[in-house]
């Protein structure tokens, strides 16, 4: 499907009553339900609402960000998007909910967003007390330094250095290790939010700014003084899944959540795309059919029990894409090369388990 097809259709809703939230309609203008009550799951309040609304940003090009009509554009934004086609079956049906990076967690467990697709990190204390699951990763990412160009070669040139962070995030306690770990000085300074810290560097208050590299490239692209005037440096020094998340005990909504995004990377592996996928229907492999939602040999069409319809995966590929294509519409023009994320068959870590 066109991007414009994607469009964001209705007018926006009100502010969400959760501090550092603001709220972009999608298809609907249906207040969304209350939060789903003890044994119920998120994915039959998303069927009723008729929308996903998905906690993302508003200002990280590439990955999400508004354009001059409002529309969320980006990576993890057509990530939404995938969730509403294989959930909902139209990838217009995204409520985009713009959450802070300290208020994200808040909205996910109070109930003001169903899945959180904000290049979040995956990590061993937010998996145990965030109250979030966290799903398979569509990005993975490793922290870096940007510094202005000219100035440093490496981490090792940076001793005594002041480095700047966005707060609530895990690069904080990761520069502090890594420079301990290389016996060098640092001053960690932390921000709110990246406008305040942007500004600080910009004032020369910041001998380095730290964050995962593909935040970097992002962020590096909209530089008010060019790209070139800045470096990211070849260090990387750590690792950094980014992936969705959802409220802890609900397998249900966890489970059809992981599919849709299993549906695009399995998708590129078998050749389907946005173009070919209706040819797929009629394919000589058996299982490509299958995973598209048509007949089976003997009649039957596969239903695993995730709660999505049979056609799930076909809806995804022809209205959002496969891995492949989400990526390069998004993050290739940045100069972010697929490396790792890369399909397991290209020597990547991006592996769907099998569909049957």
């Amino acid at each position: 499907m066109k991007r414009s097809v994607l469009r964001i259709l209705a007018p926006a809703l009100a502010v969400a009553p959760v501090i550092g939230l603001s709220v972009t309609a999608g298809a609907t203008t249906e207040p969304p339900a209350e939060p789903t009550t003890a044994g119920g799951s998120v994915l039959d309040s998303v069927i009723a609402n008729d929308t996903v609304r998905c906690g993302v940003r508003a200002d990280l090009p590439g990955f999400s960000a508004t354009d001059e009509a409002g529309e969320h554009v980006g990576f993890d934004s057509d990530f939404c998007r995938v969730i509403a086609a294989g959930v909902l079956g139209d990838a217009t049906k995204v409520t985009f909910v713009d959450v802070e990076t300290d208020a994200r967690f808040t909205a996910l467990q109070s109930g003001e967003i169903d899945v959180l697709v904000r290049n979040t990190t995956w990590t061993a204390s937010r998996d145990g007390t965030e109250g979030a699951t966290f799903l398979h990763p569509t990005f993975y990412d490793g922290q870096a330094m940007m510094v202005a160009t000219g100035t440093f070669e490496s981490l090792d040139e940076m001793d005594g250095a002041i480095v700047c962070v966005a707060g609530g995030t895990t690069t904080e306690g990761n520069v502090a290790s890594e420079f301990e770990r290389r016996g060098l000085a640092v001053d960690v300074q932390s921000f709110e939010n990246v406008d305040l810290l942007q500004e600080a560097f910009l004032a020369g208050s910041c001998d380095g700014w730290s964050s995962d590299f593909s935040q970097l490239n992002s962020l590096r692209s909209a530089y008010p003084e060019g790209a070139e005037a800045l470096t990211i440096l070849p260090d990387i020094f750590s690792k950094e899944p980014l992936a969705p998340a959802v409220i802890d005990g609900d397998s249900r909504w966890a489970q059809a959540v992981e599919w849709t995004i299993f549906a695009t990377i399995q998708a590129e592996e078998w050749g389907l795309t946005q173009a070919t996928v209706a040819d797929g229907l009629t394919s000589d492999n058996p299982n490509i059919v299958q995973f598209l939602g048509g007949e089976n040999v003997d009649g039957t069409v596969l239903d695993p029990g995730l709660g999505l319809d049979p056609s799930f995966a076909y809806n995804i590929i022809e209205q959002v894409g496969n891995y492949g294509e989400i990526f390069d519409r998004n993050l290739t023009e940045l100069g972010i090369e697929r490396g790792i994320n890369a399909l397991w068959t290209d020597g990547g870590l991006q592996y769907a388990p099998p569909y049957r």
